[in-house]
Parts: structure tokens; C-alpha cells; sequence
């Protein structure tokens, strides 16, 4: 019973709005010449509406490569990947195993597949997904783990 009550305030509300120049729009719509049909449209008064203003665009810093994947809402812009390498013998991946990169970041395995393979130094690159997910991708292997930035 209440909430009927908070819409039938709602709809009383923007309907006295939308209906405060019925007059006007009735005394428009008769006008026959199009210019001047428009004109008195244009001339109608708008309801005001009070808008949230969005912060200063100079404010929102551009995601940096050592940002990647440590997000945040602060990035005028996000990466789409970024490349390194794992260093060293990389000899596979199990659910949950942590990938050290050359670039300093730890990534982790979040996906429960495993593969099993020996690669010196490959070209890695992690790639943004749909959904906030971040995909390993392995030079030499058609596998990407699911991963999630630890460090």
C-alpha cells in the first residue's frame, strides 16, 4: 500500500511538470507556418532539472603499464594489455599457481585449469576480458589461464 502511494506521488509530481505549458504547446501545435511553429516551440520555458556536475576531466589520470590490472575508477583511460615475459624455466600452471613477470607484477592463476609445458623466457602478454577479467596469454601455447593481479 505504501509503495503505491510514493508512485502516485511520483507520477503527481512530473506530471504537473510535464503538464505546467499545456496552453503553450495547444497554442503552438494550431500554428500552420512550420517556421513559426518551431519558433513557439522553442520558445516554450523548460522545467528545470538539477544535474549532478561529473568531475573535472583533468583530475582522472591515464592508467600507467604498472597499473594494469590493480583497478581503479580513477583511469581516464585503461589499458588493453600489457607484454612482458616470465623469466627464467616456466614449466606450467595449476589452479592458484602465482606467475612472476619480468616486469615485477605477480599475477595468479583464478580459473581451475592446469597445463603442463616447458617454455625459457616466453613472451607473455595479459589481456583485459569482458567483466574485469584478465587472461595469461603464453607465447608458443593457444591456453590463456584466467589470472588476477596479486602484486
Amino acid at each position: 500500500m505504501r509503495k503505491n502511494n510514493i508512485v502516485l506521488l511520483f507520477m503527481i509530481c512530473f506530471s504537473t511538470a510535464a503538464m505546467a505549458d499545456d496552453g503553450g504547446m495547444l497554442r503552438c501545435r494550431g500554428l500552420t507556418d512550420t517556421v513559426a511553429r518551431l519558433a513557439c516551440y522553442d520558445a516554450l520555458p523548460l522545467p528545470s532539472i538539477a544535474v549532478k556536475a561529473a568531475p573535472p576531466i583533468a583530475t582522472i589520470a591515464p592508467q600507467t603499464p604498472a597499473q594494469f590490472g590493480l583497478e581503479s575508477k580513477a583511469y581516464k583511460s585503461e589499458l588493453d594489455l600489457i607484454e612482458s615475459r616470465i623469466v627464467g624455466r616456466f614449466e606450467g600452471w595449476n589452479a592458484g599457481s602465482r606467475i612472476k613477470l619480468e616486469n615485477g607484477q605477480v599475477w595468479q592463476v583464478s580459473d581451475d585449469t592446469s597445463r603442463f609445458m616447458d617454455f625459457n623466457n616466453p613472451k607473455v602478454i595479459v589481456r583485459r576480458g569482458a567483466l574485469g577479467a584478465f587472461y595469461l596469454e603464453i607465447d608458443g601455447t593457444n591456453h590463456s589461464p584466467k589470472v588476477k593481479r596479486v602484486q
